[in-house]
């Protein structure tokens, strides 16, 4: 519906005089180690209609840092969550202790322990028997099992009105009441096979789904659920390609974690092409950001190491080495001071001073630790995976 007359002219205006103070304050403000930054006076797209505001456009993660807990996750018992693809099995680790607390066998192959969009809840999910069990956080137990179909690994649009099962197997994302957990609707993704992680842009529109077996990435609209479009590797790696995926803290690009290629992929920040990659080490996998967003955590699984980067520029600071151990996937702790990954082939979880990258502790577990869950998490709301927030 077009503006009255005067309420337009008085928009023109404003907008005019945006535009020349945008002129004369000689520009944006640069981004740590010279990364782009948002650009001031730009227009800035629309968010995701009900997804909690972005406080800081510089940095998304900004309400997710260190001991910024909410009232919702106060509660909950300080566990670390590793379940396993081969026994079948969730075990809970005490983080002050080290010391396994809690085993539970639920069958199947579990792959990731995902946390709720609203932070009650932490799921296991399950892709071969086709379910999920949801864990209690003030409890650490479990509950009654849920029918999902092929959950290999599990998202929440931005306003937490639906659930979105990454059925990897299947080539599709099946959308979820997360009250009902009635189907809402499908979205075929037949070019994308072993569709696997997915991050958003800042507005929460966009997401970005890697895919493992056929080296490329679905971009795919959030809002209309629909496709726009792929975007091939430079090389397309289809065994054990794109990966874990991860939003610079500005937004302005995506990091792309790429198994057999050794390193990271950088697409631009409205996924539309790849603009250049970042070598880290075999068997890049998992990435995850430091509590101030400063640094991005890299686990090269066969390399035995985790290389450390810039977050913002993707400069490589620092690598460090776990002899032996095959680091996968994790989390920082609330506070920030550690860094807790599984050993995928190694039956174990690490735990790494996010200071210096010390190896703190080894700790033996169940056979196939996957996507391990440290929890509670700093946030207001969870992306999903292994405990996204914002």
């Amino acid at each position: 519906m077009p503006l009255p007359v005067p309420r337009a002219r008085t928009a023109v205006l404003l907008l005019a005089a945006l535009v020349c103070l945008a002129g004369c304050t000689g520009g944006a403000p640069s981004s740590p180690g010279g990364g782009s930054g948002t650009t001031a006076g730009a227009a800035q797209p629309a968010a995701y209609p009900g997804m909690p505001p972005v406080a800081d456009p510089h940095n998304v993660y900004a309400d997710a840092g260190a001991n910024m807990l909410s009232d919702v996750v106060k509660t909950a018992k300080p566990l670390v969550y590793v379940p396993h693809t081969k026994s079948g099995d969730v075990w809970t680790i005490d983080p002050a202790t080290f010391q396994v607390v809690g085993r539970y066998r639920l069958g199947g192959e579990l792959q990731h322990v995902v946390p709720s969009w609203d932070m009650t809840t932490l799921y296991a999910s399950d892709d071969t028997t086709d379910k999920i069990t949801p864990f209690d956080p003030v409890t650490g137990l479990p509950g009654k099992n849920i029918p999902v179909t092929d959950p290999y690994n599990m998202y929440f649009t931005p306003d937490g009105k639906s659930v979105i099962s990454v059925a990897e197997a299947r080539r599709k994302l099946v959308f979820y009441d997360p009250h009902t957990w009635a189907v809402q609707g499908e979205l075929p993704t037949p070019q994308c096979a072993g569709i696997d992680h997915a991050d958003y842009t800042p507005d929460g529109r966009t997401a970005v789904f890697t895919c493992e077996f056929d080296g490329r990435v679905a971009v795919v609209d959030l809002a209309s659920r629909t496709l726009l479009r792929t975007i091939d590797m430079p090389v397309r790696h289809m065994r054990m390609g794109p990966q874990d995926i991860k939003m610079a803290p500005d937004g302005s690009v995506f990091y792309i974690a790429d198994s057999q290629e050794g390193g990271l992929w950088v697409i631009d920040g409205a996924a539309t092409k790849v603009i250049r990659e970042i070598p880290t080490g075999a068997g890049a996998h998992g990435l995850y950001l430091s509590r101030d967003a400063t640094r991005l955590f890299v686990t090269n699984r066969l390399a035995g190491s985790v290389s450390v980067l810039d977050a913002y520029t993707g400069a490589v600071e620092a690598t460090w080495p776990i002899p032996g151990g095959s680091p996968d996937m994790g989390n920082v702790t609330a506070d920030g001071s550690q860094l807790w990954l599984s050993g995928r082939y190694t039956h174990e979880v690490y735990v790494l001073s996010t200071a210096d990258g010390r190896l703190l502790a080894r700790i033996p577990v169940g056979d196939g630790p996957h996507g391990l869950c440290v929890w509670p998490q700093p946030g207001r709301w969870s992306i999903g995976h292994t405990g996204i927030t914002r």
